[in-house]
């Protein structure tokens, strides 16, 4: 089996992977002050929620954002598998051609969403990703990556209205009924729940436009299946884009 890992600054996200099926999946906050003996224990845990274990764990394939813990994991998978890690970056076999200024300023992540997101539905496509940014990922009819926008994340921004702003309390991230909110909890989840989604629509209209047409917006990440029905463009949701990413690039490289 391959267990598939994706470090975000938020969350992490881990996927089981038996003959190309996701076995199992898990969604855990980052810390990124844990250990390769402390990420073992932990994984090991994971695992026997779905009567797995290390033993089971052929290889490990990794996309992160954070430095410390992409050494963690590298450790960790040696350790424990016996082979060392296939950690997404340059020159990592993808099958995408990259078509940016300086692609190792790319996100592992987003070339990951790209290469899934082309496999399910071909190209052009763009990607939504709801973390604790919220990126949008773009692939243009010729099949290249060609950049896309880095926006502040729901939560990140609600994190800072909250700390910046002495009378508002912090409010549950649900969708409200109506824009026009008729009391403070409303207004903010107006705010930022549908003030989010419209930006998506304003920032992929735009990336349409410089298109030349319309194609499929599919969204990801931790807060998609709350942000994707507020918004008039995307299409498709898929939780799993990253893992499903992760393991066709792993294909390519073994």
């Amino acid at each position: 089996m391959i267990l598939a890992v994706d470090i975000g600054n938020t969350q992490t996200v881990l996927g089981l992977i038996e003959d190309g099926v996701l076995a199992g999946h898990w969604r855990v906050s980052t810390d990124a002050t844990l250990t390769a003996d402390e990420l073992r224990v932990k994984i090991a845990g994971l695992l026997g929620l779905d009567g797995q274990g290390w033993p089971d764990v052929e290889c490990v394939v990794v996309s992160s954002v954070v430095p410390a813990l992409t050494s963690a994991y590298a450790e960790l998978a040696e350790r424990a598998t016996g082979r060392p890690p296939l950690v997404i970056g340059p020159g990592t076999k993808t099958g995408l051609p990259v078509a940016y200024d300086n692609p190792h300023e790319i996100g592992a992540d987003r070339i990951v969403n790209a290469v899934a997101a082309v496999a399910a539905v071909g190209s052009p496509v763009i990607v939504v990703d709801f973390g604790t940014a919220t990126t949008f990922d773009v692939v243009d009819p010729s099949g290249a990556y060609v950049g896309g926008a880095i926006a502040p994340g729901v939560e990140t921004s609600a994190s800072a209205l909250f700390s910046r702003a002495a009378r508002l309390s912090a409010v549950d991230l649900e969708p409200p009924q109506r824009a026009i909110g008729r009391n403070t909890r409303e207004s903010v989840q107006a705010g930022l729940l549908l003030g989010e989604a419209a930006m998506v629509d304003g920032l992929v209209r735009r990336m349409w436009a410089e298109l030349g047409a319309e194609c499929p917006v599919l969204a990801t990440g931790g807060l998609a299946g709350v942000m994707a029905p507020l918004c008039e463009t995307v299409g498709q949701v898929d939780p799993d884009l990253t893992l499903r990413g992760l393991l066709r690039v792993w294909e390519l490289n073994r």
